[in-house]
């Protein structure tokens, strides 16, 4: 679970070539800018903060930050992001500069980066690249073969794109097990909600959509009425895969989502796939158990094998390959999948040059060669050293909320002691880097290097089937701008990107330091104490170590959470789904609670004195909301209250001060005020 989460990659623009020419704006940086972690020209002085925090501490920010046009939102999150972006694309461009100069880390992702830039080649490729999965599919003349084809695919693009998802997780209940995944996928709207809801709006999102797959079909040289034939396939094979899936909401449930079987049984819960052929094609042949996340998809899956006709299936597995590789493939395609996955549906103007979405894919095939660059040059080991200060604090701050809680049996408490004493924090980056030394890159092959990229990863993710668990493996590469609790880890991560300016900043006093970056590391310790991470324990099993007592008082608690966030407007008439939401928003509040009690710790017997008008205290709590100052586009907004398990900004800020006492003390709030809520009526949960 991550934190102060982002959308996901913008598709990929295509200008020209290496070497073509920027705008002093949009130019490759030495080094990363810096912006203070409390900026008193982003505050809106205006607006009275016991009525909107948010826009007190956001209000200049919002003014002087529109949306950039090749961006469905903007914040300072985002904006800290591209900023890492512009650093790493010069980082990347000299490291495309063949020479004998180069290590073999900087070679790789050089060269990488350079075939991606190199539009041309791909223009000159064509449909070649593709072509030999294309001619797989074609090749299938029966559906006793798809096990195999399936397989292949999914291997080589590492997609869920083909009816479900296969990979390596840890075993939910015997956390030191690694087993085999099948998770929940086949579909390409953003979730199973567009596929199933009749309102005007999804209605019209779904007949785009089939517009849309005709559009690539025709890209692939289909005629006219084949292409329309065949997305209106695909959308009925997608809307029956939708239809038997988990909601986002049930997703949430690890009780919903674990169903360890062995492989010997996988045929009777999809008998019409041949496994052992599927298994020798995607590297699955020496796993002892497996997880099916969502049996009701499999089955489903089972279903339309068998009631589709060969030709249409074969139509679905062409859709699933062509929409996967779009990125990869000339301009034509690269436009198409723009126009409606982030203009239509996000509501973005323009696509982003070709640099950001190449430095977005180094980042995401190679991250750790790419981040180990970056980590050498800008986090030094005093960023660490304070950083783990900081969350060693925070976590004994976490003990005594524990300790002081009135809801809770002593019973209870020490589970939830043991559990945070064995929580590990990584800090920066990890600590023996990724190999890939096995990885081919070839200049002019930006294809066949995203390919043989992916099948790294797919084979390094199958290996660890059956192995020891590696503890210290990460999710995130470094330069990431983010952080995460993996519950089963019982860890929490935060890369050296998100312990920088203006989230973490060192010329700064400590208020506003511990509401921002306090903050972060609160909320992800608290995900291993929300209504998903509790239900693991410190070993990272999925076991109920509540009494019912106490797991009844939480659930009250978290209820209150829900119905306060239900009550927000995300966007005209479409509100928060606060039971999606409910994790990162009992996160939100436990994590400020801690990040203040830390704070006071940190600055107990110190002299401190009001800065630009803000007492200290103030200082906390305007630090803490400046690092969601954020502008949306109403269309991603719409697409967020379907897909995103965070609120949006504002509430993110509002929601959480409103139910601590701590802010109304700090700004005089009092009974009128919008964010003046008396004792009784708060939420309060850790």
């Amino acid at each position: 679970m991550s934190h102060r989460l982002f959308a996901s990659l913008i598709a990929a623009g295509a200008t020209c070539c290496l070497v073509a020419s920027v705008s002093a704006e949009d130019a490759p940086t030495k080094s990363l800018p810096y912006t203070p972690s409390l900026d008193v020209a982003a505050m809106d002085r205006s607006v009275r903060p016991c009525d909107d925090l948010y826009q007190y501490a956001c209000g200049g920010w919002q003014r002087s930050n529109p949306i950039p046009p090749d961006q469905s939102s903007w914040s300072v999150y985002r904006k800290a992001y591209v900023d890492n972006q512009r650093y790493l694309w010069g980082l990347l461009q000299e490291d495309a500069q063949p020479g004998p100069d180069r290590n073999p880390n900087q070679q790789l992702i050089g060269d990488f980066f350079a075939a991606c830039m190199n539009t041309e080649a791909v223009e000159k490729a064509g449909l070649a690249p593709v072509g030999g999965d294309l001619a797989l599919i074609d090749g299938v003349t029966s559906k006793e073969q798809l096990g195999a084809v399936l397989g292949a695919l999914q291997a080589r693009t590492g997609s869920g794109a083909f009816f479900f998802g296969v990979g390596s997780e840890q075993d939910a209940k015997e956390s030191t097990r690694v087993i085999g995944a099948i998770y929940p996928g086949g579909i390409g709207l953003p979730d199973r909600d567009y596929y199933v809801k009749t309102d005007a709006k999804s209605q019209e999102t779904r007949s785009r959509y089939v517009e849309h797959v005709a559009r690539m079909f025709a890209l692939l040289g289909d005629a006219p009425e084949q292409a329309k034939t065949g997305a209106e396939t695909v959308m009925r094979i997608e809307t029956a895969l939708a239809k038997a899936s988990l909601t986002r909401v049930e997703r949430r449930d690890p009780y919903k989502v674990y169903h360890r079987i062995t492989p010997g049984e996988l045929p009777a819960l999809a008998p019409q796939i041949d496994w052992k052929a599927y298994d020798e094609a995607a590297g699955l042949d020496s796993q002892p158990w497996i997880n099916v996340a969502d049996t009701g998809q499999m089955r489903e899956v089972q279903e339309v094998i068998k009631r589709e006709s060969l030709p249409a299936l074969k139509t679905y597995l062409r859709w699933a390959l062509v929409n996967t590789r779009a990125q990869e493939l000339p301009k034509a395609f690269v436009d198409a999948d723009f126009d409606f996955f982030q203009h239509y549906l996000n509501g973005v103007p323009e696509q982003p040059p070709r640099w950001k979405t190449c430095v977005a894919q180094v980042d995401e095939l190679l991250g750790e060669a790419l981040g180990r660059e970056f980590v050498e040059r800008n986090f030094p080991p005093e960023a660490r050293e304070a950083a783990v200060k900081m969350t060693l604090q925070i976590q004994d701050a976490m003990r005594v909320r524990i300790e002081q809680l009135d809801w809770m049996s002593p019973e209870t408490k020490q589970q939830a002691i043991d559990k945070l004493a064995k929580m590990r924090n990584k800090v920066g980056y990890p600590d023996r880097w990724r190999d890939y030394s096995s990885v081919r890159v070839n200049r002019d092959d930006y294809y066949g290097n995203v390919e043989r990229a992916t099948l790294f990863e797919t084979r390094r993710q199958m290996a660890k089937i059956g192995k020891p668990l590696d503890r210290d493996e990460w999710l995130m590469s470094p330069a990431t701008v983010n952080a995460y609790y993996n519950p089963s880890l019982n860890d929490i991560n935060f890369p050296a990107g998100v312990l920088m300016p203006p989230l973490y900043d060192p010329r700064m006093d400590d208020a506003p330091n511990y509401g921002n970056t306090g903050g972060t590391i609160g909320h992800e310790l608290t995900h291993g104490f929300d209504d998903e991470g509790r239900n693991y324990d410190g070993d990272g099993n999925l076991r109920d170590w509540w009494t019912k007592k106490d797991a009844s008082e939480f659930e009250k608690r978290a209820q209150c959470i829900r119905k306060q966030y239900s009550g927000y407007v995300v966007v005209d008439d479409v509100h928060i789904n606060g039971k999606l939401t409910s994790g990162e928003d009992i996160a939100d509040l436990g994590g400020m609670i801690i990040a203040w009690m830390a704070w006071q710790q940190q600055v107990e017997d110190k002299q401190l004195a009001t800065q630009d008008g803000l007492t200290p205290e103030q200082r906390f709590f305007v630090g803490f909301a400046q690092w969601a100052c954020a502008n949306y586009r109403p269309e991603n907004l719409r697409v967020r209250a379907v897909t995103d398990p965070h609120s949006p900004a504002k509430y993110r800020i509002n929601g959480v001060v409103v139910n601590m006492p701590q802010f109304q003390q700090a700004f005089g709030c009092k009974r009128g005020d919008g964010l003046y809520r008396p004792e009784k009526d708060r939420c309060k949960v850790w």
